[in-house]
């Protein structure tokens, strides 16, 4: 018999009655008072605010490096590699390129950049191998516990411009406990477009209002709270590592201004007692 079914019998004697209780109370998230009481759901930007894809990279890369003794500077590989990142995703926007998932655009940027640093030779399943870092990237220190927190109060899901293959191998590497999984290729857009953000919302069968976009990007927020999400920003300085300085905004231009957020936490723990 369903529990669905179950639940739905006429409860004569009180222990069935208890009984259904503790079985609907198992699978229901414990929803948070206060504040954010309509909240049902976050989603999360997921590389470089879930995951460290830079110094990720740079481990995998050091160590294939080795085996191929190859001498190059992997946080530049790293950083190149996510610098075709944004253009090739405007070029599928613009119709330059066919649909495609993430995967493809990284293999596509990927053989650019293996020219770039002379990296020759390789067969085809080593490039397929590499190209797969994408899949194997580690969370941050705080992103398992602090999503496994968040977890007890609220349904929580990614929203990232990787495919849904790479975001559940990922979750599988990095232990990280999604409810749900939901990347570009179920709406076939990219964020920031708004098909991306309500669509989500629509797979949830919530409203807007109802879901909390978390990410470490402001632009991502932005492209949220225009679609009527609420907004967490969870800043991750170290995502361009720990040289990086981002350039001064253009003059006049109206800096992105953390207060302008509905909620504002260093890590993910600090999140869910926000949250909470």
């Amino acid at each position: 018999m369903f529990r669905r079914e179950f639940l739905a019998m006429p409860v004569i004697a009180g222990g069935y009655a208890a009984l259904a209780a503790e079985a609907a109370g198992s699978f229901l998230p414990q929803i948070s008072s206060g504040r954010f009481m309509d909240v049902k759901a976050l989603v999360f930007d997921t590389f470089g605010t879930v995951v460290d894809w830079r110094g990720s990279i740079i481990r995998e890369g050091e160590e294939w490096g080795k085996e191929k003794n190859l001498q190059i500077d992997w946080g530049k590989f790293a950083d190149r590699w996510r610098a075709g990142y944004g253009p090739s995703m405007n070029k599928v926007r613009k119709g330059e390129l066919p649909w495609m998932k993430l995967d493809a655009l990284h293999r596509m940027i990927l053989e650019d950049i293996l020219k770039e640093f002379n990296i020759t030779g390789l067969t085809e399943a080593e490039k397929e191998h590499w190209n797969n870092v994408w899949h194997r990237l580690y969370g941050w220190p705080d992103s398992v516990e602090g999503l496994t927190r968040l977890k007890k109060n609220y349904i929580i899901a990614t929203l990232s411009n990787g495919n849904v293959s790479l975001l559940v191998e990922m979750a599988k590497f990095a232990g990280l406990p999604w409810d749900t999984v939901f990347g570009s290729d179920l709406f076939h857009h990219f964020k920031p477009d708004r098909e991306v953000y309500l669509g989500a919302v629509d797979l949830l069968s919530c409203q807007p209002g109802e879901v909390m976009m978390v990410a470490a990007h402001p632009f991502d927020l932005n492209a949220a709270r225009a679609c009527g999400l609420k907004t967490g920003l969870v800043p991750r300085p170290l995502e361009m590592g720990p040289n990086y300085h981002p350039p001064a905004p253009p003059a006049g231009a109206a800096p992105n201004q953390s207060d302008s957020f509905d909620v504002v936490a260093k890590d993910f723990i600090e999140l869910a007692a926000k949250l909470s």
